[in-house]
């Protein structure tokens, strides 16, 4: 399992690598150069998000005792996401210096006032992503403790299953000696009953005996 997972690390970082280099050049591209590297961004950091939620999946099959190690390193992965994210959309408003100038000659202060107007609402669509990132991070965590919950319930409840088979047999077994003790004391019973008799009867017949001899006489 943790194999699996090293290898989608592996193809995470060529291509956040790769996306890293390709942010940096679109501020200096124009025209149909500029939205076919925005085009090929998008993709490659969709491919990235679909790598991070194959990470994501091979995390919640390990098991809770190894898991705290790669959830740390998920969490790593989701910010260095964010940031590229964050990078890429800066890079789309940018211009260098030198197309600045070309396209916006003596109209550079206005466009640096929109740019610094786009700047700030990316800066707060970057706040609120990471907000929304936080909220689900904490969604994922509650569901793994959640699980593992769960886990200790199950076991809990094969503990009591096997607790009440154990109560059963012992009753079952207490009910078989009480049988066995019940049918002891009875015979005991009937033996000294006998006994009783068997005096009397001994006791009568000395009586008898030494009477008729007695009386012979």
């Amino acid at each position: 399992m943790s194999s699996d997972f090293e290898s989608y690390e592996q193809d995470f970082a060529v291509l956040t690598a790769d996306i890293t280099g390709r942010i940096g050049k679109v501020p200096k591209l124009v025209g149909d150069e500029k939205k076919q590297m925005v085009a090929n961004v998008e993709k490659q950091l969709e491919e990235a998000r679909e790598l991070l939620e194959q990470m994501e999946l091979e995390v919640r099959e390990i098991p809770p005792q190894s898991r705290g190690m790669y959830s740390s390193r998920m969490r790593s992965y989701k910010q260095e996401m964010g940031k590229l994210e964050a990078d890429f959309k800066r890079s789309r408003i940018a211009y260098s210096d030198e197309v600045r100038n070309e396209l916006l000659g003596d109209d550079g202060n206005s466009s640096e006032n929109q740019r610094a107007h786009l700047l700030d609402n990316t800066e707060r669509l970057e706040r609120s992503s990471r907000r929304l990132e936080a909220g689900y991070q904490i969604a994922v965590e509650t569901e793994q403790i959640g699980q593992e919950m769960l886990e200790n319930l199950s076991h809990d409840r094969e503990k009591i299953q096997r607790a009440r088979e154990r109560l059963r047999e012992t009753d079952a077994n207490l009910g078989k000696s009480s049988r066995i003790l019940t049918g002891m004391l009875r015979r005991i019973i009937q033996n000294r009953i006998l006994i009783v008799v068997l005096a009397v009867v001994i006791i009568f017949t000395t009586i008898m005996a030494i009477f008729f001899s007695v009386k012979g006489r």
